[in-house]
Order: C-alpha cells, then sequence, then structure tokens
C-alpha cells in the first residue's frame, strides 16, 4: 500500500522540519534552497504523490512587495537607531520605495551572524534587501551572492551584484586638498574600519592628493575605527598622545569629526585655529554642530533613492548596476 498522498505543502513543510516557503522553492527550482534541502524535498514529493496546485504555488510564491533595509544590530541597552547617516539614507530608500510601491522593513543584524537573509527570505516577509551595514560587511554579500539572494548594497560595488556609493576616492582628494590648501603640514586621518573598502578607497585619495601637493602623510598618524562619535572620540584622543603638532584632520565620517571636535574643545584646542576638520557624509547635523563642519557631501537621500531603484529593478529584469554618485565639498567653519 502506497503513502498517504499529501495535499499541501503545508505538510511537506511539517515532514521535512522546514518552512513552507522553503518547500514552495525547492518545488520551483529556486537557487535559494541548498542541493541537500532540496532533494529531501523533492523526494518527499515523490513519495507521497504530491502535485502542488498551480494556485497554491502562486499564492505561496507572490510578492511581499517588501524591501528588508539591513542596518546596525541595535547598541547594547537602546531600542534607539542612533546612527544619523543610515536614518538619511533610509529616509531616502523609504520614498523610493513608495514611489515604486513597496514597503520598507528595518533589519537590525549582528555583524558575525549571516543566518538573518535565509530567515527573512524564507519566511516570505521581504522580496529582496538593501544592505547598509558597515562592519563585516563583506562577510554579508558573500553570503548573500552564495544564497542568490537579490540585494543591493550601499558603498561597495563590483560587477557581481548592485550597487551604490559615492566617490569615496575623489572625497579622499578633496578633503586633503583643502587642508594642504589651509597650510596644514601635519595631517591625521580618522579612518573607518580597516577592512571596509569605502576606508581604503579614502585613504588612497587623501594620500595620493597631499603627496601631489608635496605632503606625506605621518603613518603614525592614520588611525582606525568605526564610524561612530564614540570611535571618533577614542582615536582623537590615542592621535593627541602621538603628536601634538597636528593641524589638520580628516574624519572618515561626520559622526568621527564630531567625537574628535569633542576631544578638542576639552583640551582648549581651537577649530579651526589649531586644527582644521574635513568630516565625510554631510549628515544633516553637520551644520548644527559648534563650529559648523565641513564635510564631503555624498547626497545621502539620493542615494537611498538610487538603492530603492537598484534592488526592484533588479527583482523585474535581473540586471546588475554599480552606481557611482559624485560628492561634494560642502565649506563651512571648521576649515
Amino acid at each position: 500500500m502506497g503513502k498517504k498522498k499529501l495535499h499541501s505543502i503545508n505538510d511537506i513543510a511539517r515532514i521535512a522540519g522546514v518552512s513552507k516557503a522553503t518547500v514552495s522553492r525547492a518545488l520551483n527550482g529556486s537557487p535559494l534552497v541548498n542541493q541537500e534541502t532540496k532533494e529531501l524535498i523533492v523526494n518527499i514529493a515523490k513519495e507521497h504523490a504530491f502535485l502542488p496546485s498551480s494556485i497554491a504555488r502562486n499564492l505561496s510564491l507572490r510578492s511581499s512587495r517588501t524591501i528588508g533595509f539591513v542596518t546596525h544590530a541595535y547598541s547594547k541597552g537602546s531600542c534607539q537607531i542612533s546612527d544619523p547617516f543610515s536614518i538619511e539614507l533610509m529616509g531616502g530608500a523609504a520614498i523610493g520605495l513608495h514611489e515604486m510601491g513597496y514597503d520598507m522593513l528595518v533589519l537590525h543584524v549582528d555583524p558575525k551572524n549571516t543566518d538573518w537573509a535565509a530567515q527573512y527570505l524564507d519566511s516570505g516577509k521581504v522580496d529582496g534587501f538593501i544592505l547598509v551595514t558597515s562592519e563585516r560587511k563583506h562577510n554579508h554579500i558573500t553570503h548573500l551572492l552564495d544564497m542568490g539572494a537579490p540585494f543591493v548594497a550601499w558603498g561597495y560595488g563590483e560587477g557581481r551584484f548592485n550597487s551604490v556609493r559615492g566617490d569615496d576616492y575623489t572625497g579622499g582628494s578633496m578633503a586633503a586638498e583643502l587642508l594642504v590648501s589651509r597650510g596644514c603640514k601635519n595631517i591625521a586621518c580618522l579612518c573607518g574600519p580597516v577592512e571596509e573598502r569605502d576606508t581604503a578607497n579614502r585613504l588612497a585619495g587623501c594620500t595620493d592628493m597631499a603627496r601631489n601637493k608635496g605632503i606625506t602623510l605621518d603613518t603614525r598618524l592614520i588611525l582606525h575605527g568605526t564610524y561612530g562619535e564614540e570611535s571618533g572620540r577614542t582615536v582623537m584622543e590615542e592621535l593627541l598622545t602621538r603628536d601634538n603638532k597636528i593641524d589638520g584632520v580628516f574624519a572618515f565620517s561626520d559622526l568621527m569629526a564630531i567625537g574628535a571636535m569633542k576631544v578638542l574643545a576639552e583640551k582648549g584646542i581651537r577649530v579651526p585655529e589649531d586644527i582644521a576638520i574635513v568630516g565625510f557624509d554631510d549628515i544633516e547635523v553637520a551644520s548644527y554642530v559648534k563650529p559648523a563642519l565641513t564635510s564631503i557631501s555624498q547626497h545621502i537621500a539620493e542615494g537611498g533613492k538610487l538603492l530603492a531603484k537598484a534592488i526592484t529593478g533588479s527583482l523585474h529584469d535581473k540586471a546588475i548596476s554599480n552606481v557611482v554618485m559624485p560628492v561634494e565639498l560642502i565649506r563651512r567653519e571648521s576649515a
């Protein structure tokens, strides 16, 4: 006597110990399901003479019309989104998605964990991802590529996947050119995470331009941190212990610049009279701090809209685009 016939993918999901979405994807040959799981599900379906109805399959695979905006994990002990850059980028992405009939789900992920991607795709909660994490981004990208998941990454571009980024090299060049034009000779760099490409590109632009202007950056004055304000404070304090002749600072984010300026104010060091400072991003708060922060603008909100356009477009035509946005020097009081 044959095995009992199954009538829904819910039955197969229960037997296989996976989600309904995973069963649906496996039966339709989706690359998002690994081969072992796919074979298990197909064999169960064959053993139980399961024939999925087209209606059930279409309902299971229907678009959620929702995109996951993947950003940093919550800070310990806090339930607030504390990164103004991410907020402004998120706002632009939300506007762009809304204009195209999509909703946005904000996902806070642990930099060391990549399980979130399968979880949200298999549940059908999202159709794809906008990846904006700044730590261990390469790990997340590699995992998403291995899954065949639809996504677009901010600040990290190459031909294998969709990306949008600012012109980091030119931004670094602009910062160095301004500082040197002010007469700065001992320029310090408050860099982002050492493994991130935007960090490398900004540093290369700054280094090359300074060299072209006859200034060689002292490697002792190039320190790496995260892009947060507290990191800016920590790195600035360390720099001041290494050299008290620093007369210019290029901070790789506005938040780092703001943290650095607080340290200088506490020590009675004047900005820009004693040390000129240039930030990066041009977040809205940059114009409100005292002194108002000179910054390299990435046109953040427009970048968010381009991220939305890239991910929704790729869901329909599978095309890959790598967009590099022009940057602009916004001159204020700090340099």
